[in-house]
């Protein structure tokens, strides 16, 4: 590929392509899908790393709040990115098919399921805040002051829930760009209305650390905004008139089904991280604060890295749809491959100069040090990781959410837990222990979905 065509495809990439990825090159297919994925992801990790950069300036108990928020928060991402993968498998795989009117039936009947879904989340997250924050191991004065932004963050979950399932459906149908642009306009708000609602700038409340929720809340919110408007307005592949607009019952059973899985992985995984920061919480605020912003500064380099993933999992969806098994396998090896140079390579930055990231957040020697150790700790099992993770959303694609979830149940919960707190309590490694036993999971999970993707169980998977 010359520079002149490679500069060609970025741009259609980024501005929006017709292109059939169930045809043509491979690896250009993977660019035109990839590239789109990936600054969306990174807008969406822009969320977590522009909250804490503003939120630090309010001291470690304010940090210590976001990180154990977001750890509770994490339950809602797990539900969204389980419904998201069923999403994406049945709507690729009816793109796939040349079904596109049933992919919008589809795309209507996973939207109402986000929502209901999102209610069993709101309730007590509204009223039990407080309570969460106890339990999470928060100090009584975050649970006093703070516990706003908690229940907020939980309260509105729906906009995630949303935000998460409807970019799911343009992804999946190939139109990737239109998802990247939602981030962009939920990150710009955010951006803006951050500092002036933390702070009280001009005319805006001063709102301490709840600012930073409703700056959040209020730039998704408008995101999904765009998402309706184009789903219902806009000349895409996907479409939704009012026929599709009766709720499915059989659909939406199905996309339970489906989801079951996704949302099993995606519990085990990120409750793992629940599990993991109450190990953490018993050293003290500060080493809690320096995990929060070193996890942060990770999910800025994780999320692309799942947008490359993303790409792997739409093109098997509608390869298989297109009754091309071969195809889809090719795929996932050249993402896989991609994926894997792009994080280690990152890693390696992490590695060499993790002090600057962390004292671009905080300056703190305490919380420095701590977040230190978890940047480049962590680090090292980025290059497996990268491929690891397109081999479970390679699954997640065809349909099949079970094998990832026994894959994370035997990584996180069999291997991570146990062994962080071995070695955080009894080794007496203390808060490092715990980002050891992170690599070491990580490592695991890479090598039981290389093991199992070879086998091919998933190119039968129908759904």
């Amino acid at each position: 590929m010359n520079i002149k065509s490679f500069r060609k495809d970025i741009w259609e990439s980024i501005s929006g392509t017709e292109q059939d990825f169930t045809k043509g090159n491979l690896s250009r297919a993977v660019l035109l899908l990839a590239v789109p994925m990936v600054l969306e992801m990174i807008m969406e990790s822009v969320f977590a790393v522009a909250d804490i950069f503003f939120v630090s300036r309010l001291g470690a108990d304010a940090i210590a709040t976001v990180g154990l928020t977001e750890s509770l928060v994490t339950i809602v991402y797990s539900l969204a990115v389980g419904l998201s993968m069923a999403t994406t498998a049945l709507v690729a795989r009816r793109i796939g098919e040349k079904k596109h009117k049933e992919a919008s039936k589809t795309a209507f009947q996973a939207i109402v399921t986000g929502i209901i879904a999102s209610m069993f989340i709101a309730i007590p997250g509204i009223i039990f805040a407080e309570d969460l924050l106890r339990l999470m191991g928060a100090t009584p004065r975050m649970q006093q002051e703070y516990s706003g932004y908690t229940r907020i963050m939980l309260g509105a979950n729906v906009i995630i829930m949303l935000l998460f399932i409807i970019n799911a459906i343009f992804r999946s149908s190939g139109d990737a760009a239109i998802s990247m642009r939602v981030l962009w306009l939920a990150n710009i708000v955010n951006i803006i209305l951050d500092p002036l609602l933390i702070f009280g700038i001009g005319p805006f409340p001063e709102m301490g650390v709840v600012g930073a929720a409703v700056a959040t809340s209020i730039g998704r919110g408008l995101a999904v905004l765009y998402q309706f408007y184009l789903l219902f307005r806009g000349k895409h592949r996907i479409k939704i008139s009012r026929d599709d607009m009766v709720i499915r019952f059989k659909t939406i059973r199905q996309i339970i089904k489906v989801s079951i899985g996704g949302i099993g992985q995606n519990l085990i995984a990120t409750s793992s991280w629940i599990g993991l920061m109450r190990i953490v919480s018993t050293f003290g605020s500060e080493a809690v604060a320096g995990y929060t912003i070193g996890i942060r500064i990770i999910i800025f380099s994780l999320l692309p890295s799942w947008g490359i993933s993303n790409a792997a999992a739409t093109l098997v969806g509608q390869n298989l749809g297109a009754k091309q098994p071969e195809r889809a396998e090719r795929s996932v090896w050249v993402t896989g491959k991609i994926n894997a140079v792009f994080l280690g390579s990152l890693g390696v930055i992490f590695i060499m100069f993790p002090t600057f990231f962390i004292e671009l957040f905080i300056k703190d020697p305490g919380v420095v040090e701590s977040g230190v150790a978890c940047l480049r700790i962590i680090s090292y099992g980025f290059m497996m990781y990268g491929f690891g993770m397109v081999m479970v959303q390679s699954f997640n694609g065809a349909g099949d959410t079970a094998t990832p979830t026994k894959i994370n149940l035997i990584s996180f919960w069999m291997i991570e837990i146990p062994l962080a707190w071995f070695l955080a309590k009894v080794a007496g490694m203390e808060q490092d222990g715990v980002y050891v036993a992170i690599v070491v999971a990580e490592t695991v999970m890479t090598i039981l979905a290389i093991w199992l993707f070879r086998k091919g169980k998933w190119k039968e998977k129908q759904v």
